[in-house]
């Protein structure tokens, strides 16, 4: 599920529909609209390097978000918009936001709920008894990982498949960690692109009757070798050893309940679905049906006198990787902020009006890499260009993968540069890029050739 430069995304859910907001106010070429624009791409760069700096992502994001929109606020004031229209625009990004957050979150505290009952532990000492390589891992990761996000976000599965992987981490497997990671966020990325329900923009194409439902799986092949390229030239650098034998690998155990807290994850990711699908309910809701089924689970382990020790499931809450959930916010808002100005607009007047719609979609795709895949999606679907159903699947495909880019291009890759720190970095994704671009390419020329 690409990503403002990640963000909202890849989740189940529709933005709210724009339809009844102001107009953008374009004012791209003001002083006060360059300003917010240098300010976002400012607090992007420390994002890029925080590695270096230490400064945690979510900080600069939020600083640049707020003067955005104390900017932005001002510029429209100044040309006649009134209260309602400024507090309805912020209120449609605080909409997108919530629906994300809660989503989310409810996704990583199952993660974390199972990562401390020793399901992952459990899968990597299963996996370690079987003898297979870090290249054999490599290679099992990024084929769950390309399944998985087909019916689940790309952000959930990113961090579920990550949880994996991180259990071999250690000083002589940094390599495998950051090419795994690397691995599979390709992977989930392209595995969403394919599915109607895989990724939001998936679902957006779909909802607004640009690719019937039964098409979208034509972008199949596609998918899979913008998955399979890279991975076939990464794989070459993945040591081909096996990872160090643990001899407490026999004694590792499900915890209590394990069993029960991944059939309801499993259940919860159902309801989400089925929710959205059929009853129309946004996902977010589906998931916090299934976090009380979580938190009542976490009552019955608290009373029941078969169950050792405390429980309390609030500490997988309170260990959600919170820092990515605010950088969210901030790439939310600032981005917001960004197309009330008019930017986004012009970007796709631009394209389509300058080239035609197979160079506009494969640059629109390489753009989310940095401009989240939902506001450039739903600028394309606004603006209505003449396309026909292979345009509008590539451009499914193109803002589906092109996140993969850049460790910041999606929100499974955000997710894993928290999960992964000291294995896998901004730059360490960054010189992986033309590898990465490659399969890309290779997606779109395919189903051109198979489909356009």
């Amino acid at each position: 599920m690409p990503r403002l430069t990640i963000i909202l995304l890849s989740l189940l859910a529709f933005p709210v529909q724009a339809s009844g907001l102001a107009p953008t106010l374009g004012q791209t070429g003001s002083v006060i609209g360059i300003i917010c624009l240098a300010m976002f791409v400012i607090s992007y760069g420390f994002v890029m390097t925080e590695e270096f700096t230490g400064l945690r992502k979510s900080k600069p994001v939020i600083m640049a978000s707020g003067f955005i929109w104390i900017l932005t606020a001002y510029l429209a004031i100044q040309h006649g918009y009134g209260r309602d229209e400024i507090r309805g625009r912020l209120m449609h990004d605080l909409m997108n936001y919530a629906e994300l957050l809660l989503f989310l979150l409810v996704s990583m505290t199952y993660t974390n709920a199972m990562t401390e009952r020793n399901v992952f532990e459990v899968l990597r000492s299963w996996l370690s008894k079987k003898h297979f390589s870090y290249r054999q891992l490599f290679w099992i990761s990024g084929i769950i990982a390309f399944f998985l996000s087909s019916f689940a976000n790309n952000m959930t599965t990113a961090l579920l498949v990550g949880a994996v992987v991180m259990a071999f981490a250690g000083d002589n497997a940094k390599s495998f960690v950051n090419l795994s990671f690397i691995n599979i966020i390709v992977a989930a990325n392209a595995g969403g692109a394919f599915s109607p329900f895989g990724d939001i923009t998936t679902l957006m194409v779909w909802q607004s009757g640009h690719v019937p439902f039964i098409e979208f799986f034509q972008l199949f092949i596609p998918a899979l070798l913008n998955f399979a390229v890279p991975a076939l030239i990464m794989q070459f650098f993945v040591p081909n050893s096996l990872p160090p034998i643990n001899e407490q690998d026999e004694q590792v155990k499900l915890k209590t309940g394990a069993k029960r807290i991944t059939a309801l994850f499993v259940l919860t990711i159902a309801l989400a679905i089925v929710g959205e699908q059929y009853l129309f309910i946004p996902p977010f809701m589906g998931m916090m049906v299934g976090l009380s089924f979580l938190m009542m689970l976490s009552y019955h382990f608290q009373i029941s006198t078969a169950f050792e020790g405390h429980y309390d499931i609030f500490n997988c809450v309170r260990d959600s990787e919170w820092d990515t959930l605010l950088f969210f916010f901030g790439v939310v808002f600032a981005v917001g902020g960004l197309q009330f100005i008019g930017y986004l607009k012009l970007m796709s007047h631009t394209l389509y009006g300058d080239m035609g719609a197979t160079e506009a979609n494969i640059i629109l795709g390489i753009l989310s890499s940095v401009i989240d895949n939902i506001p450039v999606m739903f600028s394309v679907i606004s603006m209505e260009p003449d396309m026909d159903t292979a345009q509008w699947q590539l451009i499914t495909l193109t803002t589906g993968v092109g996140g993969s880019l850049l460790s910041v291009g999606s929100a499974a890759g955000v997710a894993l540069m928290g999960q992964g720190k000291g294995f896998y970095t901004f730059m360490g994704h960054l010189k992986w890029m033309p590898v990465i671009l490659l399969g890309y390419l290779v997606s779109i020329y395919v189903h051109l050739m198979l489909n356009g």
